[in-house]
């Protein structure tokens, strides 16, 4: 046996049944001869994506591996690579390397060193009867403590080494939880019953420790409204009265408002970080109660007055027992008529927003569009997320997220193209699942081959482009250069590209036409085939925001 050969048996003791690559490393035949499932996409930078997507639906319990060869593979990876990094997504990368003595020598591309910057933890195999212990320190990174991608790097000529070792000796490493203080659980309770406008911010880790159904009883004790970040969007089912929605550039009314006048926040699962892709909070005026099982993100941009550093489900378990205690097992009244309150603004902000959310113009307004989405899909057994840019900014508001990863946010570094890979990972991780991706055509331009990765690899999915030939993001950008050089112009039939790859293209031109090709997508994607939706749509500057 070999250290790749070892490696192989040491991930199928993991459990691990598929992993994504490009274009080459010896782990990929490796794998395949014990069974586990090499997918090849079309460029690293997507064989990444995917593995971020597997990983970011399935809460730690199931992990995304990513190999790729040494050199430009592993530099090809490094935009993937954070955009995990900047998510908190556990991913485990294995990329090849140059020889030992070769790995250091300029210009050799050496990933632990280069990538320090973007992962949880790097360390490269230098003597092959580490692989090991090596592999133990990579999966407890992976379980536990701040999620993020974890690099074991294999030089060319350690991955070849024979090696004389036990493969049972590999003991799988297990995930250790830790809550907080009592104290601090009776100071935040103290502090959120007398708040005379309390607030819940819910983040991804109320998804990741898989607490939702906690969530939505601690804000039925209480009646605190909860509101999500972006990647804690479906963290509540959005339905519910109670929910404020979620928020990027923009947010709803409900939520602005909630922001803005909360004298006390629960940030429950966040590492609230200040971002341009989120909402702005006054601290002056608040006081924080902030959980998170990441001691890094607490204090890091707001001052924590009451710190419940611990995991997320354990954490809202001890306060439903606390506030309990306090007001009984029903919990307190709506006293202060929160529920009316979200439901008059909410129906404020749709009013506003109805005639484009309903507009029947020609080219197809993209709020039209997330409309239909919304209308045409079964909300409980689909699995939606967006691009950069406009397509984000336009749906986050609007789509409701109605259980655990219905929605996938994200973006704290925002790189365009990820959504075809991110679905085709949470295809792979929810096979059961209708999965659909809203994206521009720019961003098209950074992923489309990967339509074909889909349909090679029989994980279907829906990709709708808004097709409004130019970049929607920057519509009053660089006035001069589009007028003169036709900067952010671009044109293409993305249905019939699609075709070309073996998918379904559906070009849709009138409004009448979404909910069909939406319908016949979804009868498509269960007989096993990938569809492309092309929607000529116009550009619509507006949006949801404050």
């Amino acid at each position: 046996m070999n250290v790749s050969e070892a490696i192989a048996q040491i991930l199928k003791k993991e459990n691990i049944d598929w992993i994504s690559c490009f274009p080459n490393n010896p782990l990929i035949e490796d794998l395949s001869k014990i069974g586990i499932r090499p997918i090849m996409f079309r460029h690293e930078r997507g064989a990444m994506m995917a593995a971020d997507g597997y990983s970011r639906t399935s809460d730690r319990e199931k992990i995304g591996i990513f190999s790729m060869q040494s050199q430009a593979g592993a530099e090809n990876s490094m935009g993937g690579v954070s955009q995990a990094y900047a998510d908190n997504i556990p991913v485990l990368i294995l990329p090849g390397a140059p020889p030992l003595n070769q790995i250091s020598v300029r210009p050799n591309f050496n990933a632990t060193s280069n990538y320090k910057g973007i992962v949880k933890s790097a360390e490269c195999i230098t003597q092959p009867g580490q692989v090991i212990d090596v592999m133990r320190r990579a999966f407890h990174n992976i379980r536990n403590g701040r999620p993020g991608p974890v690099v074991v790097e294999i030089p060319a000529d350690i991955s070849a080494s024979e090696i004389n070792i036990d493969i049972d000796d590999y003991k799988s490493p297990v995930k250790g939880y830790h809550a907080p203080s009592i104290t601090d659980i009776k100071l935040a309770v103290s502090n959120l019953l007398k708040a005379k406008n309390p607030l819940i911010i819910a983040g991804q880790g109320v998804l990741f420790s898989r607490s939702s159904d906690q969530l939505k009883t601690l804000a039925e004790l209480t009646n605190i409204p909860v509101y999500t970040t972006m990647p804690g969007k479906s963290a509540i089912n959005e339905d519910h009265p109670l929910a404020l929605g979620a928020g990027v550039q923009t947010t709803t009314l409900q939520a602005r408002t909630w922001l803005d006048n909360a004298d006390v926040i629960l940030a429950l699962g966040t590492s609230m970080t200040i971002t341009p892709y989120g909402q702005s909070i006054d601290q002056n005026s608040k006081f924080i109660i902030h959980n998170s099982d990441n001691y890094e993100d607490i204090n890091k941009d707001f001052f924590a007055d009451v710190i419940l550093a611990g995991d997320t489900k354990l954490t809202i378990e001890l306060l439903i027992e606390e506030i309990k205690s306090k007001t009984g097992e029903n919990g307190r009244e709506d006293i202060d008529g929160n529920i009316n309150k979200i439901a008059d603004l909410k129906k404020q902000w749709l009013t506003e927003w109805a005639s484009h959310l309903n507009s029947d113009e020609v080219p197809i307004n993209p709020y039209r569009v997330i409309n239909e989405i919304n209308n045409s899909i079964d909300l409980e057994n689909s699995i939606v997320t967006h691009d950069a840019g406009a397509p984000r900014d336009q749906i986050v508001p609007f789509f409701k997220a109605t259980v655990p990863h219905s929605y996938i946010g994200w973006g704290k570094t925002t790189h365009l193209g990820f959504s075809i890979p991110l679905m085709i990972g949470a295809k792979k991780a929810n096979p059961d699942k209708f999965c659909l991706n809203l994206m521009g055509d720019g961003a098209f331009g950074m992923s489309g081959l990967d339509i074909e990765t889909a349909v090679r690899s029989k994980l279907a999915i829906t990709t709708i482009i808004l097709n409004n030939g130019g970049m929607a993001t920057y519509p009053g950008g660089f006035p001069n250069a589009r007028e003169k050089f036709g900067v952010s112009f671009m044109k293409g039939n993305y249905a019939k590209i699609a075709e070309g790859m073996g998918a379904i293209g559906i070009e849709v031109k009138e409004v009448h036409g979404i909910s069909e090709a939406i319908k016949k997508a979804q009868i498509e994607n269960s007989k096993g085939n990938t569809v492309l939706i092309d929607i000529h749509t116009g550009y619509d500057d507006k949006r949801s925001k404050w």
